[in-house]
């Protein structure tokens, strides 16, 4: 019951104008930053946070998520014409879907893509809701202890199993939380690492620094890419875009497999729509009667991992929500313009603000509708949209840049600072260090440093306080298992490499 009036009071926030407006708006940004390769989601909404400081937090909150699941429809498109991931979520599409599109069916896999995402998203918004409430009850037990405990998992989750090389991931989320310690600390108001400067008292600017660490590196990085072999949107019509009757049979329980997949793995911190994809690409590999289909245009190679990406996008909103912990660099952007707007995201916001809740969550649905319409009808738009110029989009970027940090405090010293960030940003990609753990730990930092200050007195200064509660314990404890994971793998990585080369030696 309680659910079914959650529901009710979301339909008439998310049937609002502003919020359709705001929902219509954010789906379609997103589809067209994931048509178009090299900008993506979290660069897209670093950019445009700026926008949501000036309209009601539910509007500004279902405009940003409309983005990212919105670039998770349109990722797949790029990825299936041009074998060039529109987000990272979508790279498995490339094995298959391109092939198909050489085969001439780019339109059945354009389809496919877009009825598996929708399905994916559905079922995981469902889990969204139907088991939101029941973390939420078990969440209002938490205290600053278990809310601390659950942090170092989530960043050390984040850092270690969602990036190529854990160490870096260690170091980024370290670096991160150094930088978030900028500015006057609020308990004993001393300043801390501001080097006299009256505009470091308030801390780093969180936008100016995700558009200088996300949003520039992809600009530098994509510049000088051109584009070939569009496929000519004349080609895909109605006709060439419709599935077989084998398509729907060979998709079905590949979707529906995908979407468990990505529903569990989207609610656990530093796993997401990325990993998601990946192991539902597995599975659908493993449990095919013929394998070798696969990277020659399977379309179950493409379902599967299409819907178990987008029910995960769908699904990591709930820690977020419910608990306030973002798992992925996403996540931490959403809770930052929540906390940017006074929301506060943890237990109390499904009681404190149940129409921001259910309001955004009826949104999904609305957005996913949307997404449909956009998608299958304007393939041959955004076909074409593939065709303009880096040389003409991105200085137009830039330009949007500098106007949406500058808007924020009416500082060229923001604009400095995003310059700063994108020379470091693109320093770091270039040396193979993964930026998104920095971000969860400039977020999360001065949280978790809130949570430790509040256990410490109420403990009297003892450390055994985290252990001595088991909810707590549990999370340290599965924090310590993944570093001695992370240890153990690259103990026996070094030893295989060190028996290969005396093997080799031994060989000549």
């Amino acid at each position: 019951m309680e659910i079914l009036n959650g529901l009710s009071l979301g339909l008439s926030v998310a049937f609002s104008v502003s919020t359709l407006f705001y929902c219509f708006a954010g789906v379609a940004v997103g589809t067209l930053v994931g048509v178009l390769p090299g900008l993506g989601g979290l660069a897209t909404i670093a950019m445009l946070m700026p926008l949501t400081y000036h309209v009601a937090a539910v509007d500004a909150l279902v405009m940003l998520s409309g983005i990212y699941y919105g670039a998770a429809y349109g990722g797949s498109t790029a990825s299936i014409l041009l074998n060039l991931p529109g987000t990272a979520n979508t790279a498995v599409t490339c094995l298959d879907g391109y092939p198909m599109t050489k085969q001439g069916r780019a339109g059945v896999a354009l389809f496919m893509t877009t009825i598996a995402s929708f399905v994916g998203a559905f079922i995981g918004l469902v889990a969204l809701v139907g088991f939101a409430p029941y973390l939420l009850a078990a969440a209002r037990s938490f205290s600053s202890q278990e809310y601390f405990s659950l942090m170092v998992l989530g960043l050390i989750a984040a850092s270690v199993l969602s990036t190529s090389s854990p160490l870096k991931g260690l170091a980024m989320v370290t670096l991160g939380l150094i930088l978030g310690l900028v500015g006057t600390d609020i308990t004993s108001g001393t300043n801390r690492f501001t080097f006299g400067s009256l505009r470091l008292y308030d801390g780093l600017n969180l936008v100016a620094l995700a558009m200088g660490m996300f949003g520039v590196p992809e600009l530098i990085a994509n510049a000088g890419r051109v584009r070939s072999n569009i496929v000519d949107s004349k080609s895909i019509t109605w006709r060439s875009m419709w599935p077989t009757r084998d398509d729907w049979k060979r998709s079905t329980n590949p979707m529906l497999r995908g979407t468990g997949i990505g529903a569990v793995l989207g609610a656990l911190p530093g796993t997401g729509g990325l990993l998601a994809s990946f192991m539902s690409y597995a599975v659908e590999k493993r449990l095919a009667k013929d394998p070798s289909r696969f990277g020659n245009g399977a379309i179950e190679g493409i379902a599967g991992p299409e819907a178990a990406n987008n029910a995960a996008i769908q699904t990591a909103f709930i820690p977020t929500l419910t608990l306030g912990i973002p798992g992925d660099a996403v996540m931490a952007l959403m809770m930052a313009a929540m906390i940017i707007q006074g929301i506060v995201p943890g237990p109390g916001l499904m009681t404190q603000q149940p129409d921001l809740f259910w309001g955004v969550c009826v949104s999904f649905l609305i957005g996913n509708i949307m997404l449909l319409i956009l998608n299958i009808p304007l393939i041959g738009v955004w076909v074409k949209i593939l065709a303009v110029p880096y040389w003409m989009l991105f200085p137009a970027v830039v330009i949007f840049i500098c106007v949406g940090v500058y808007s924020i405090n009416y500082s060229t010293f923001d604009v400095f600072w995003v310059m700063i960030f994108g020379f470091l940003g693109y320093l770091l990609a270039v040396l193979k260090f993964e930026v998104a753990p920095l971000l969860l730990g400039f977020i999360l930092g001065p949280l978790m440093e809130e949570h430790l200050r509040r256990s410490m007195l109420l403990s009297r200064g003892s450390f055994s306080t985290f252990v001595e509660r088991p909810i707590s314990a549990s999370f340290l404890a599965a924090a310590a298992l993944i570093l001695l994971w992370l240890a153990y793998a690259s103990l026996r990585g070094r030893a295989r490499a060190r028996a290969a080369k005396q093997h080799a030696a031994l060989s000549e």
